[in-house]
């Protein structure tokens, strides 16, 4: 009997301890917090897409050299993704009683610049899903391997009023280029000027200064490494008609640099060092 009344009293005490659990010193200083770290990107397998069925075709091909970024291997991975999955959902809307049609994908990424400081990346294709002709897939990605993100056009050129200029010199440079086409075609006088006021109003209205109408860009690089411009893609329908295919301007550095953000002019010919 007195086992168990001493086995009782040893195991009340012991709740007791739990239920009051120790508290800290008054005055005591907070002890640190762990930092926790940034999660790292899980790495992203880019392997080449080939697949064939009686209702749709689909190849996308991808640049080995893209692994070495976890993080822009995935922004690539969700883009391609993103227009396979709507390709998918065309497929799976079509009649089976409208007959046999063959939609497709096709669909490529390639590096255009790789230095320490600016990684790039292309990607070229169209996907059919009816109608007269494909819709053209045009994307641009930036990348900062020493940052580890991607660089988008806000960013670069924060201040929304700089863009006037960005966007009057590309205005210029398309008016110029549409002007060569046009009078390459001989047209008379009245085609002419129809054409030109058409496709001028298509360049104007695609070309308005805003950061959203500049999202598609990629680097040209200097011997050096650094940017002496950059190269800024239209595709079909923004500044010009379908026949008109992608369009391009490259914009100097000189014309840049003045509405840069101070942390990347070091990446531009003439800009600041890179810290």
């Amino acid at each position: 009997m007195k086992r168990i009344l001493l086995s009782f009293l040893v195991l009340s005490a012991l709740c007791a301890c739990r239920r009051e659990a120790p508290q800290p010193p008054q005055g005591a200083p907070d002890l640190p917090q762990a930092e926790v770290a940034a999660p790292v990107p899980e790495a992203v397998e880019l392997s080449d897409v080939v697949e064939t069925d009686p209702r749709y075709i689909i190849g996308i091909t991808y640049p080995p050299a893209v692994g070495k970024y976890p993080g822009l291997a995935a922004e690539i991975k969700a883009y391609s993704d993103a227009v396979r999955g709507d390709l998918m959902e065309a497929v799976g809307s079509l009649d089976e009683d409208a007959g046999p049609v063959m939609y497709d994908l096709a669909l490529e990424f390639k590096v255009v610049v790789d230095t320490p400081q600016v990684f790039a990346v292309a990607a070229d294709g169209s996907s059919y899903t009816g109608g007269a002709h494909g819709a053209p897939l045009i994307a641009r990605f930036v990348w900062l391997p020493q940052q580890d993100r991607r660089l988008t056009s806000s960013e670069l050129i924060p201040d929304p009023r700089a863009w006037r200029e960005v966007s009057a010199f590309v205005r210029e440079q398309l008016h110029a280029a549409l002007s060569q086409r046009v009078d390459a075609d001989e047209l008379d006088p009245v085609e002419r000027e129809r054409v030109m006021r058409s496709a001028g109003k298509m360049i104007d209205e695609g070309s308005v200064p805003d950061a959203e109408n500049f999202t598609e860009f990629e680097p040209v690089a200097g011997a050096d490494g650094r940017m002496t411009a950059l190269r800024f893609v239209f595709p079909p329908y923004q500044v010009g008609p379908y026949s008109d295919g992608v369009q391009t301007v490259e914009v100097p550095a000189r014309i840049l640099l003045p509405h840069v953000a101070a942390e990347y002019r070091g990446l531009f010919t003439g800009g600041e060092a890179v810290q």
